[in-house]
């Protein structure tokens, strides 16, 4: 049986090398992005790995032709595809610390609610490329067009 200096030993050896590969993920993400088309070409949007919209890119003219709603719902479409593609990067680039966590005993306050933290990002894949503008985006894109005229 191993005595408890061992187990401490152990304990913090692990701690340092889950804390190396969390510092080493950061490090990833920090310069990570994602970059999305919408899908009639419109509209090219760029994401953050938080998910914030950095840039956004009006091609080929194509804007000059489309009313607002249907604009506002090719940059909506494009940021949701390239927020689910960001939230996916960033949860493969903590899976392999989610998995090292595993259902072993851990310290008391040590443990982490991973369904907690990542659910809001699961969400998110789940619904990003194959998610379409629906009906009460594009009655909020009205509404919002209404307000702006006035």
């Amino acid at each position: 049986m191993d005595s408890i200096k061992d187990r401490l030993e152990q304990a913090m050896a692990q701690l340092e090398e889950t804390r190396r590969a969390v510092d080493s993920a950061k490090e990833r993400l920090s310069q990570a992005s994602a970059t999305v088309r919408s899908h009639d070409r419109s509209v090219e949007v760029t994401v953050s790995s938080q998910g914030q919209l950095t840039a956004v890119k009006f091609l080929d003219g194509k804007y000059r032709t489309m009313g607002a709603a249907q604009l506002s719902a090719s940059v909506m479409e494009a940021t949701r595809q390239a927020q689910a593609q960001m939230a996916q990067a960033v949860m493969d680039a903590f899976r392999p610390l989610t998995d090292q966590m595993g259902d072993g005993p851990q310290p008391a306050n040590a443990g982490v609610d991973w369904d907690e933290v990542f659910g809001p990002l699961m969400r998110s894949v789940e619904r990003g490329a194959d998610r379409r503008v629906g009906a009460s985006d594009k009655l909020r894109d009205e509404i919002h067009e209404d307000g702006e005229g006035r």
